[in-house]
């Protein structure tokens, strides 16, 4: 089988874990352990399906990073419980999650599996730098449409989407883009800036919705070439063209916050699936009640490995 990387957006995986599964699976000192559970079984589901030959945890070493809100203040907001004044905003994520976060940790490194991120920036920019860089095909497995971007059919670049559940996996290419959005997927980021974000605080141009920013990209190309139209006063109407203008400094930063980064230095990162330590796993599934779960994850992996 030919080398294929798998990057994982772990935090979406493991909140969709911790949602799915029932917060009665506990280790066997009551703790909750629904969503290092519920991360292991995904593991072995997209391993076994997808069949890559290397493995990335990719993860959020800042996740509301400060250079992104000074270009949109509104970036992320809701989603802060407490502001820190050195360091990364402390996201809100419920109590029973928290706990487990050091957990899921372990088992990934168990596994054998790198958990890579980057100070200042998000998991989403160690997925776009991973791929960009990668010599292989690549397959990104996330819950977040903002990844959309990174999809690629000549580098062999594809998402796996989990927004309709496990249960439903999408393996999204250049076609799938187009088909759902109506716009190629190096033109995704100007999609998503013009139509906005709610759950990430992004306003959007005001007026402009989903088919319109389609219908703009489709005639423009790309957000600059939008903006040169409204500035022109050709090739768009009046109404539309008086929405992109009042939203110039919106459009003038929006881009780099919605863009993901591609050119980390991640340094070298020995990503190959290799067959895990039974005894570390063992002795981690046996404390934290993980039971099957890690058995099959690890299952998953040697099948792998021995690939």
């Amino acid at each position: 089988m030919p080398d294929r990387l798998m990057l994982l957006d772990t935090a979406s995986l493991y909140f969709r874990a911790f949602y799915g599964v029932p917060d009665t699976v506990r280790a066997p000192d009551g703790t909750p352990v629904n969503a290092a559970r519920g991360l292991l079984d995904m593991i072995a589901k997209l391993v076994a399906t997808y069949e890559p030959t290397h493995l990335v945890a990719c993860w959020d070493d800042d996740w509301r990073p400060q250079w992104r809100v000074d270009l949109i203040p509104s970036y992320k907001t809701h989603r802060v419980a407490e502001v820190v004044a050195a360091g990364p905003d402390v996201e809100v994520v419920p109590d029973p999650l928290e706990a487990q976060v050091p957990l899921i940790r372990a088992e990934l490194g168990a596994l054998g599996i790198p958990i890579v991120g980057a100070a200042d920036h998000e998991a989403d920019d160690v997925i776009g730098s991973l791929a960009a860089q990668s010599t292989m095909p690549v397959d990104v497995v996330t819950g977040d449409r903002d990844l959309f971007q990174l999809v690629d059919d000549d580098r062999g670049v594809r998402v796996v989407y989990t927004g309709r559940g496990m249960s439903n996996l999408e393996l999204l290419d250049a076609a799938a883009i187009v088909g759902r959005y109506g716009v190629l997927p190096e033109q995704y980021a100007d999609y998503a800036v013009m139509r906005g974000d709610a759950s990430d605080g992004l306003p959007g141009v005001a007026g402009i919705g989903e088919k319109t920013a389609a219908s703009l990209l489709a005639a423009h190309g790309d957000l600059a070439g939008i903006i040169a139209a409204a500035a022109s006063g050709t090739g768009m109407t009046a109404g539309i063209r008086a929405k992109i203008l009042a939203a110039a400094d919106y459009l003038a930063v929006a881009p780099r916050v919605v863009e993901v980064v591609r050119d980390l230095d991640l340094g070298e990162i020995d990503a190959r699936i290799r067959a895990t330590d039974a005894g570390e796993l063992d002795a981690l599934a046996e404390r934290w009640g993980l039971g099957a779960s890690a058995g099959r994850a690890a299952a998953a992996l040697a099948a792998r490995a021995d690939a």
